[in-house]
């Protein structure tokens, strides 16, 4: 049963660039303008009058994006609440600006180990990391520490959690790794991988969708009944100012914007990709994170009930 109609989030790449080269990821590696104040002014006045209520900046590194400050004030001054993962090395140079202006401010560490974290990020960014998390308290900002949890990096989840989140006072979050088009991460996760991440997901300050997990125990979203609703909860944004359907990761059909995102979201061609969310080819076995957690929102079923009590602790939590 759907309990929500419209989309909830836009996932807004302001731009695919990036200053790191991780191994899990290949937005990277595409050539990439850089989204303008004024295409982003108009598009979120359309998401708001389209029931969006939470902009994701992402990238790419997006705060690559001189304007980010701006672009993070325009969504404030909308209503919406904000949320920004960063690999730290760019932190430090804008936190004063950024202050006050992210509601979920996220930085990104896979290794306690600092050799270990560079090598997986392709660049020396863990001390950045460090000193972005102390500037960020300093300012009373409250970030997170988001942890790409890999087989290969489990036993650093005690050495994070206790030696970097519980002394900050800092959420821990748990993002399980997924694979996407080319990009492949490894073997299939084994059980010591779901017992492990259970174990923490109950400490204290650890943030773990259990969803995330019962979706990979059973093979991930199936065309035949998908529980992926990526198209009608998520709006996707390129840098190019293009609404891309049915998702970033699949990116079947960019549609230049121009001033009208409202009405192009509602128009019959879109409107006809989006009923075909999850069903595609390529949407078998999927269990990307970021448009799951918003499927798993909208829709009345089992993950809607396993998301459920993280997302609750998570809102309690941040005030949110």
């Amino acid at each position: 049963m759907r309990l929500i109609p419209f989309p909830v989030l836009c996932n807004y790449y302001v731009t695919y660039r990036c200053n790191a080269t991780c191994a899990f990821c290949d937005i990277w590696e595409k050539p990439s303008p850089y989204i303008s104040l004024e295409n982003a002014d108009r598009n979120l006045q359309d998401l708001k009058k389209l029931g969006v209520k939470i902009i994701d900046f992402t990238g790419g590194e997006p705060l690559l994006h001189r304007q980010m400050p701006e672009l993070l004030a325009l969504a404030k001054k909308y209503g919406f609440l904000t949320t920004l993962t960063s690999n730290g090395l760019l932190y430090p140079k804008f936190a004063e600006k950024l202050a006050g202006k992210i509601d979920m401010l996220h930085f990104s560490l896979d290794y306690y180990e600092k050799e270990k974290h560079n090598a997986a990020r392709g660049v020396a960014c863990y001390d950045f990391v460090m000193e972005s998390i102390q500037i960020a308290r300093n300012l009373g900002e409250k970030p997170d520490v988001l942890m790409t949890v890999f087989e290969e990096n489990l036993d650093q989840i005690p050495f994070i959690w206790e030696k970097i989140t519980v002394p900050n006072d800092l959420i821990l979050i748990l993002n399980p790794v997924f694979d996407y088009n080319q990009v492949r991460t490894g073997k299939p996760l084994s059980t010591k991988y779901f017992e492990t991440m259970r174990f923490w997901a109950k400490k204290q300050k650890v943030y773990l969708n259990e969803a995330f997990l019962v979706l990979r125990e059973n093979g991930g979203n199936h065309r035949e009944k998908p529980v992926c609703k990526a198209a009608s909860s998520t709006i996707v944004i390129s840098p190019s100012n293009e609404l891309v359907l049915p998702c970033y990761h699949l990116g079947l059909q960019n549609f230049p914007i121009e001033n009208r995102l409202y009405d192009l979201y509602r128009s019959a061609e879109v409107q006809n990709l989006v009923k075909k969310e999850g069903r595609y080819e390529a949407c078998e076995g999927c269990a990307i994170n970021c448009y799951m957690q918003p499927s798993f929102a909208v829709e009345l079923n089992k993950y809607w009930f396993k998301a459920l009590p993280s997302t609750l602790k998570y809102n309690i939590w941040k005030k949110i």
